[in-house]
């Protein structure tokens, strides 16, 4: 059997089962949700995820400064952790590096590990370093949490209303301007990007930041989502994950999806559907969560997060209602590293 015929998800099903049940008492989540999360002292828990990032797979080290790469890197963790409503503490740094690689810029990367971790509060305290063929990035954070604030990705509740961070399609339409300009260069050597007019989108797809204050929003307006899921495969992907583990079903509305002009203004440039962009583009690391109604009163209204739907019944399905009022089945498409094409 090939990886391309039971795909990304498929493949961790089975590795799962092969693995078995873990007989250990502290242990309270392991795999199937954003991050694990063990007991180790005083009702408080560790909530520990790891991401690699691989060039040619997830990065193009031609458009990709290092500095903004070592940030998006460790970014791409701290919002997991955010996800478990946890606050990151420590994070181990493993590379794999080619052995052409300037010296120069393995410093640059970790220039922007350490600006990340000092945006985050993260200090790194070990890793490894190894030869590898293409560079590879590999990043493990734990996080920290009093054991009944964890959220995990089970847990919505019928008529709960199910909220995003931030604004989504960002990343997808720095991504789309990149490769563009990275193909019309190669073209046309005198071609000049045009990247000044869209700063936001660029440095969403470069170096985006995980939404940390979020934790601490729930923390000071005593709330907890009733589920939470990191965005970073897509907000339909998150949506649908979380009514999967949740046995729910849902309602997103359309016309209430949070999208930044920029966003727009690229769908437009490529005579696309901005809507597809923020719903299936990824790479967002926004937050999507459910909380009651009179809860979610309860939190500032700064601008932190968009309401964008409504829990409802399993047997209704997800669904996304369109500015026409019409509902159609809200897919799941998200990349797959072992069936999808190469993004770049």
């Amino acid at each position: 059997m090939q990886l391309s015929e039971i795909g990304e998800f498929g493949l961790i099903d089975r590795l799962r089962d092969l693995l078995g049940p873990i007989d250990a008492p502290d242990l309270i989540q392991s795999i199937d949700d954003d991050a694990a999360v063990y007991r180790v002292a005083d009702g408080r828990v560790h909530v520990v995820t790891t991401d690699a990032l691989i060039e040619g797979v997830h990065f193009d080290r031609s458009f990709t400064p290092m500095e903004r790469l070592g940030f998006k890197a460790m970014s791409v963790n701290v919002s997991d952790v955010a996800a478990m409503n946890a606050r990151p503490l420590w994070a181990t740094v493993a590379l794999g590096l080619p052995s052409h690689l300037p010296v120069e810029d393995i410093e640059a990367l970790y220039r922007g590990f350490k600006r990340a971790c000092g945006h985050y509060g993260v200090h790194i305290i070990g890793g490894d370093t190894t030869a590898a063929h293409a560079l590879t990035l590999s990043i493990t954070v734990i996080g920290e949490a009093a054991e009944g604030e964890v959220v995990y990705r089970y847990g919505a509740q019928k008529d709960d209303i199910i909220c995003v961070t931030g604004d989504v399609g960002a990343a997808f339409a720095g991504l789309k301007l990149l490769l563009q300009s990275k193909d019309a260069l190669s073209r046309n050597p005198s071609f000049v990007p045009d990247f000044e007019n869209f700063p936001y989108v660029l440095d969403r797809q470069l170096a985006p930041t995980a939404r940390v204050e979020m934790v601490e929003a729930w923390a000071e307006a005593r709330v907890r989502p009733s589920a939470c899921m990191d965005a970073s495969d897509g907000l339909a992907a998150s949506v649908r994950g979380i009514m999967q583990a949740s046995v729910c079903g849902a309602t997103i509305y359309e016309a209430a999806l949070p999208i930044d002009m920029e966003t727009r203004r690229v769908a437009d440039r490529f005579a696309q559907d901005v809507d597809v962009y923020a719903l299936f583009g990824g790479e967002d690391y926004e937050l999507v969560f459910t909380m009651p109604e009179a809860d979610l009163k309860r939190l500032p209204q700064q601008g932190l997060f968009t309401a964008i739907g409504r829990v409802g019944r399993l047997e209704d399905g997800v669904t996304i209602q369109t500015a026409e009022g019409e509902r159609v089945p809200l897919e799941a498409e998200t990349f797959d590293h072992f069936r999808s094409p190469d993004p770049e």
